[in-house]
This record gives C-alpha cells, structure tokens and sequence, in this order.
C-alpha cells in the first residue's frame, strides 16, 4: 500500500471504535516480534493520567535527547499529521515507513475473527517501528485509562502517573476513584511509580494498587525553580516538569541539571496554551480539570483581562463541567463546530452556554476560520478552546489528516 492507502485502510479501522483489552494487542506482539520487556537494549517509560500525558512525555523525550539518547516518543492524538504520533528524537515516522508497517499488519490480521481496532494497530506499528529504528528509551502514552489500553503491553523501567480527573467516564467509570483504578493498571510488580499531587480519593486509589505490585509510589512534592526557562506556559508545567525530572531518576539516569534546564527551555508541545502572533491562544482543554487548569494559567498571563472565547467541544465530553469554567475568562464567546464526527452542533452549544450565563453574549459560526476572523472587531486577546481536533483545524486547515481516538 501507498502512505495514503495505508491511512485510509486504518481509518477504516474506526468502525470498530474503541474496545479496551490487551488480546489483540498480544497477539500483534507476538506476530511482529515486539519485545515489550525493558533490556540492555531497550527501555520503557510509560505514561498515564487525564492530564499533562503529552507534556511529560515531550519533556521526558526532550531531556532524554539532550542526554544523546535514542529516544521514541508515542503520543496522542496528533494535531495535524498522522505521524505526529510516532517520533524518533526530533523526527516523525517517515510516510514510507507508515506503509511498510501498516502493509505488514493488515497481512497479518486480515483473517482474524476480531480486528485491532485503529488504536491497537496504531500502537503495534509504533512499537515495531521503535525496535526497529533501535530506539535506546521508548516514551509511551497511554491512549485511555491505563489498565486495558493497547499500550499497557509493556512492562517499563518506570511507570508515571499525572493529574488524574473526570473524563472519558462512560470508559472508565463514573467516579474519580473509577478512573484512577484505570489509571493504575499501568502500575507493575516491583516498577517504581512516580505521580503527580492527586486528589485524596485517587491518591488511596494510587497507593493501594502500588502496594498490591510491590512497587514503591513517590508523589511530587514541588515544581521546578522559577529561575528555569520554560516554552511552556503556566505553573503546572513546573509541576510536569518536576515528574518527569523524578521519573528519569527513579529510572535511574541522573541528568544534568544545565542539560535538563536547557531541554525544557526548548521543549514544544502544541496545543497547550500555545500563543500565534500577539493575540492569538490555543489551548486543547476539553474536561473540566483542564479547563480550571486554563483559567489559572489565563489569570497567570493575562490577570482579569478577558477573551474572546472560540469554542468547540465534543458531545460525549462533560460540556457544562468543561465550559462553565472557561466562561469566567469570557468576553464574549463564538462557538464553532469540530471537524470530528462526534462534534456538539455549535447551536446546541450556543443553548448550553446561555443556561450557564445568560448575560454571555454568545454568537455561532459555521467553523473556525469564520470565527477567527471576527475577532478582529474587538481588541481582546483570543482563546480557542475545547477540543485539540479544534486546535488542529487552526494550525493547519488545509493540511489536516483526519483524527482519531
């Protein structure tokens, strides 16, 4: 297959949506000879939480690259390009590489009874990719939960929990105690975990679970210094930073500090309150933890002045519990349609954001761009929010692949 067969053989995939379960993932282990024990050769770090994944793995590759290690960083979901995903240093999976690989496994599921679903075969090609590139560290964030995901195939050196919140709940449960039970599933007999400060029904969650694999857990008691750079804007980056400094010592690397301090002055993560221009703010926030989290480091840049909010959500997130938020920044807010399949029609939006503030004025456009130009009648900065397929629109709307998970 050609990269664009390739692609549009695994969005085809998405028929399946999302199962949770690591059968098949075993099984496409075994039939590309994926080792998925840490060895001399190759090492794991793995990622769960609700929040700031993305981030501590970038960090985590960026420190890991500046250290002169070989360094494979698995994310999602990807902004622009499908590629994005599947990263070896500072450079994504080649197109033809995509081919070969995506070629290779649909040969070997094409008879199976129950299909890898786009996420499974997703992950099953980064991580054949890895081994065959030789990546020295693989970074590995999970997709959903933890316990059942595709990537929880691995036993890493280390494993790393960030802030953990409500979402994806009819997946993982309808509490936070729920969600953290998913999350830990990615702890290991005797792997250390490092997490992020949790909230007390997760911390319980969190602490149970290590003590049930032997594995000792060290939460993260403070952020980096002030007096270190950062590209990534906000408080709570520190706090990432921070967890992913302690998780690459406790999986036994001791950094530079200068080395350390100089990756995260480089670090870039799309996405995550990312300035275009003077006016112009991206942000993927799309839960209600998230959302608050923007608020501070809104507050942080901008002190009490507000936005004209660009909004667009997904329908099967917690709409009222991500916006109601976000309102308190608002000037005003446009309100927009994803380009995703499971977007919220802008004027149902619209609805849900006057029963939470009458007095908002809120005006629906028929997509972004639309938006974005009329904000140049109004001399607020600008905040897109919601979801980061609504993010990718932005960056690159003529260039984006389609989305997925």
């Amino acid at each position: 297959m050609t990269y664009q067969e390739s692609l549009d053989w695994l969005y085809s995939l998405q028929v399946h949506g999302i199962q949770l379960g690591l059968e098949n993932m075993r099984r496409l282990c075994a039939a590309l000879g994926i080792e998925t024990e840490c060895g001399e050769k190759r090492k794991f770090i793995h990622v769960a939480g609700t929040n700031g994944k993305g981030s501590v793995c970038a960090m985590l590759a960026a420190i890991l690259c500046a250290e002169g290690k070989r360094t494979g960083l698995y994310t999602s979901p990807h902004l622009i390009h499908f590629r994005e995903r599947i990263r070896l240093g500072a450079n994504c999976i080649p197109d033809e590489h995509v081919a070969e690989g995506l070629t290779e496994i649909r040969r070997f599921i094409e008879n199976w009874d129950h299909s890898p679903t786009f996420f499974e075969v997703t992950t099953a090609l980064a991580l054949a990719w890895f081994q065959r590139q030789r990546a020295e560290w693989i970074i590995l964030e999970t997709g959903l939960g933890g316990r059942l995901d595709a990537t929880n195939v691995i036993t890493p050196l280390v494993s790393v929990i960030t802030p953990i919140g409500l979402d994806h709940t009819q997946h993982l449960g309808p509490t936070l105690a729920h969600v953290a039970r998913e999350k830990a599933g990615i702890i290991k007999r005797l792997v250390p975990v490092l997490s992020a400060p949790q909230q007390d029904e997760a911390v319980h969650v969190l602490r149970d679970a290590a003590s049930e694999m032997g594995a000792t857990l060290k939460f993260i008691t403070s952020p980096v210094a002030e007096s270190w750079q950062f590209a990534l804007t906000g408080t709570h980056q520190r706090w990432n930073a921070a967890l992913a400094f302690a998780a690459l010592v406790a999986a036994g690397l001791r950094p530079n500090p200068r080395t350390v301090a100089q990756a995260l002055a480089n670090t870039e993560w799309p996405g995550r309150f990312q300035r275009i221009g003077e006016r112009l703010i991206l942000d993927g926030a799309h839960n209600p933890a998230a959302a608050v989290q923007l608020v501070a480091t809104w507050r942080e840049q901008f002190g009490d002045k507000r936005a004209t909010l660009i909004l667009g959500i997904l329908a099967d997130k917690d709409v009222p519990g991500t916006i109601q938020p976000l309102l308190s920044i608002a000037a005003r807010v446009y309100c927009v349609p994803v380009k995703n399949p499971r977007s919220l029609a802008a004027a149902t939006l619209s609805e849900q954001v006057a029963r939470l503030s009458p007095e908002t004025v809120c005006t629906v456009f028929a997509d972004a761009a639309a938006a974005i130009a009329a904000t140049e009648q109004h001399n607020e900065p600008v905040l897109v929010a919601g979801s980061l397929f609504l993010i990718g629109e932005i960056l690159s709307p003529d260039a984006q692949e389609t989305s997925a998970q």
